[in-house]
């Protein structure tokens, strides 16, 4: 097995991201109570996602694009409420700020540094977390967001759209996640190598993808780095 490029992903993969998307949401509803009080009023952060459930069936569109689905969301509100829907845009900076605020697992500065001088490097996230904001942009010669890009893994277009941007054919690439359908089976679907960054240890037992074998497992990047 060659591996000329490794594509990484990146929320769970490079950082922990619930504890990002709660931050950002008591942001934004910080940010709400003072700039939309009729909305929040009526709505908590809770019955807000609720809201954002429901409108993901509405439109195709926001099966991929979070980004656009939480801006509906705040101008649909802010619309019912009588609160200015130009602010929806002011509102979806102060998320997405927040949402940059990421803690990098301890392994993967260091190790991305070493990654990148034996492969390239990429990354490919149904996310829209920014690299540039984050600081980690530099390290990658491609990325691939699927609210840019108009689909989100496992869609093949996506892994294909990465491996072209590095210039390599994707069996010569190794896309690692931690998602076992969505970046496992997703990548390998697409001609990938898969590996599964498993970094709580779990054990691959659900029927609903027990059927998934990764190419490799990782407990971490410096794992990955050793495995190369």
């Amino acid at each position: 097995m060659t591996i000329k490029a490794v594509l990484l992903d990146l929320d769970d993969t490079l950082w922990p991201v619930a504890p990002v998307i709660q931050h950002a949401e008591a942001t934004l509803y910080t940010w709400m109570q003072q700039h939309v009080p009729n909305v929040t009023a009526q709505h908590d952060i809770v019955s807000l996602r609720s809201l954002r459930q429901a409108l993901v069936t509405t439109d195709p569109r926001f099966s991929y694009d979070l980004w656009a689905l939480r801006h509906q969301l705040l101008q649909n509100v802010f619309r019912q409420y009588d609160e200015d829907v130009g602010k929806a845009d002011q509102a979806m900076a102060v998320f997405a700020h927040a949402r940059n605020q990421v803690s990098l697992y301890p392994d993967v500065a260091p190790a991305l540094g070493v990654l990148g001088q034996r492969v390239k490097l990429g990354t490919i996230s149904n996310g829209f977390a920014d690299l540039q904001a984050i600081g980690l942009a530099g390290h990658f010669h491609v990325s691939v967001a699927a609210h840019q890009f108009g689909c989100a893994k496992p869609d093949a277009r996506i892994f294909h759209a990465a491996c072209d941007g590095l210039g390599l054919a994707p069996y010569e690439v190794l896309y690692v996640g931690d998602d076992l359908l969505l970046d496992v089976q997703g990548a390998q679907q697409a001609g990938l190598k898969a590996g599964w960054m498993n970094r709580r240890s779990l054990v691959n037992d659900d029927p609903r993808h027990s059927h998934v074998k990764p190419d490799a497992e990782f407990k971490d990047l410096h794992d990955l780095t050793q495995w190369l």
